[in-house]
């Protein structure tokens, strides 16, 4: 099997966990990186005896696919710039943090014709997928709530705060995506609301919450309720529940070993949750690129597509709008 030459943009915390998975990933080769800042594209480069590229769009025109790790403001420029390229594409989420800008990119590589995987990497997760499986099969029956919560273990840096997009643009994304992966429905009703409760300036210098609770309704009926916090004082918390006419499914936290403590003074004492995303979500970043390789090879759907990454953005924008009026919110103009 011939490999996939890839060329990775954006060589920082997420970028270096990509180039890692590429490097150990069967069908695929890590050709060249590119960054803004030289000696992280080095550093990368070194470490996995590739080439470096000095703009972007050299990068992309010495390989047959192209992981976008940059930040979030690029996205959308260097999806266009490798679609027009003819490159297979897989790019870190969001696509942009504003719809019309989304808009205006997929205006931009229509006829381009070429894979795109946004990387919503929790879709890939075992016991999410898992959990989304049993429910499919009907051992949950007709399955009626999902209740996602997603909480990070601290704040994060007060520079990325302020051009993060706020909370639900930021953090939430992932978990309107996989509602949407969970209920294998569109969300038609959005009602949000938040606070500034782990640090009140969140609030009064960026006009953004910490801690946000998101209630969703389809079409038919089905319920979502999302609950996100900037904070968990035991680790990172990522549990979904899958809860049908027939019982329930739950994909649950992981910890870095099973042991429990039983003493004279507590029961099933245990260690904290794995510390962020990264340790958490580490299987599930490892088989999004192996999804995506094998899409890009078999020239199947991705299983994360462009429009997956407008309709979770259409459905911040609903929980933007809703958390500032406080009232419910009809998704709609999903055009």
């Amino acid at each position: 099997m011939v490999a996939i030459k890839f060329a990775l943009l954006g060589c920082g915390r997420i970028g270096v966990l990509h180039a890692r998975n590429l490097a150990k990933t069967d069908g695929a080769r890590l050709e060249t990186v590119f960054d803004l800042n030289t000696t992280a594209a080095e550093a990368v480069a070194r470490a996995h005896g590739c080439g470096v590229s000095a703009s972007a769009e050299d990068a992309i025109g010495r390989a047959d696919a192209v992981l976008i790790a940059t930040s979030t403001a690029t996205h959308a420029d260097l999806i266009e710039l490798a679609a027009k390229a003819g490159k297979a594409i897989l790019c870190e989420k969001p696509i942009d943090l504003g719809v019309e800008r989304v808009r205006a990119c997929r205006k931009a590589i229509e006829g381009c014709n070429v894979p795109i995987q946004i990387g919503f990497n929790r879709r890939f997760d075992p016991g999410h997928r898992a959990a989304r499986d049993a429910c499919a099969a009907g051992k949950i029956g007709k399955l009626e709530q999902v209740i996602i919560t997603s909480r990070d273990p601290g704040l994060p840096p007060r520079g990325y705060t302020a051009v993060s997009g706020g909370i639900f643009r930021d953090m939430t994304i992932h978990d309107f995506d996989v509602a949407r992966f969970m209920l294998n429905d569109e969300p038609t009703e959005v009602f949000a609301t938040g606070s500034a409760l782990v640090d009140p300036t969140i609030g009064s210098e960026f006009g953004d919450f910490d801690s946000v609770m998101i209630v969703m309704r389809t079409a038919d009926g089905k319920l979502c309720h999302i609950n996100n916090s900037r904070r968990a004082a035991f680790g990172y918390d990522q549990r979904i529940e899958l809860f049908g006419s027939e019982g329930m499914v739950i994909s649950d936290n992981k910890k870095a070993y099973e042991l429990k403590h039983y003493g004279s003074t507590t029961t099933e004492a245990a260690e904290p949750y794995l510390n962020f995303f990264i340790e958490r979500y580490a299987e599930a970043y490892e088989a999004e690129i192996a999804a995506f390789i094998a899409a890009v090879r078999d020239a199947t759907p991705t299983q994360a597509t462009f429009d997956d990454g407008y309709r979770a953005l259409m459905l911040a924008e609903a929980a933007v709008e809703s958390a500032r009026t406080g009232k419910k919110v009809e998704v709609r103009n999903i055009a």
